[in-house]
């Protein structure tokens, strides 16, 4: 699904932020990125997203080089790639509905199309009841749901979420983890992008480590 080889990573003329990471997100696999605050977690996942270039090594998504996929195919390969940004990235003036059907609109689809699924998935993360509200009426966790189903209603093959539970209690960190896992029992891999110890101890997963740049895997 997603591979990294030999990547390095600096910003300008600096040291390099990343070196020499190599590893594979498989089809239908789980995985939690951890590591200590600046590890660079953060630039590891946009790397993973194509929304940051390596310094040196390669990144292939779906069997293809970074480097071949051409303008007009990357809207296509991101489509496949859902993300949840720490900061929900939510309009303030479009309702938790029609935020999390705009991947859908800008995609030029009928309403009528997708009318059902919207309203399944926003039940699905526990908000059938705030669809038509705007998101400064909606409490932190909500947003972080509204987020959540707005990175899968274009039903990605991968899904990298950035401390999704960074700025919630700890019950409702829980649940959220519960949706993840639901979702990766469903087809879809999942990278989790957190430090909270805790979470992780709850589900028995991969876990990548980034400390000073560098990267350890344990499986």
């Amino acid at each position: 699904m997603i591979k990294l080889d030999n990547v390095g990573l600096r910003y300008g003329l600096g040291p390099e932020v990343l070196s020499d990471l190599s590893f594979e997100i498989g089809p239908k696999s789980f995985q939690f990125l951890t590591g200590p605050s600046g590890a660079g977690k953060t630039s590891l996942l946009r790397l993973m997203l194509l929304s940051l270039k390596p310094t040196r090594g390669l990144v292939s998504l779906f069997g293809k080089e970074a480097g071949l996929i051409t303008p007009a195919e990357m809207p296509s390969i991101r489509r496949r790639v859902g993300v949840v940004f720490q900061d929900f990235r939510l309009l303030d003036h479009l309702t938790t509905y029609e935020n999390v059907a705009l991947p859908l609109v800008v995609r030029g689809k009928e309403e009528t199309s997708y009318r059902t699924d919207v309203t399944d998935l926003l039940k699905w993360v526990g908000l059938g009841d705030r669809m038509h509200v705007l998101p400064p009426v909606l409490s932190g966790g909500e947003k972080q749901r509204a987020a959540i189903a707005r990175a899968l209603i274009d039903q990605p093959n991968v899904l990298l979420a950035d401390e999704p539970t960074g700025n919630v209690d700890p019950p409702l960190a829980r649940r959220l983890l519960r949706l993840f896992i639901e979702l990766h029992r469903s087809g879809t891999s999942v990278v989790i992008a957190t430090h909270d110890l805790g979470l992780m101890d709850q589900f028995n997963a991969r876990r990548l480590v980034l400390n000073e740049g560098r990267l350890q895997i344990y499986d």
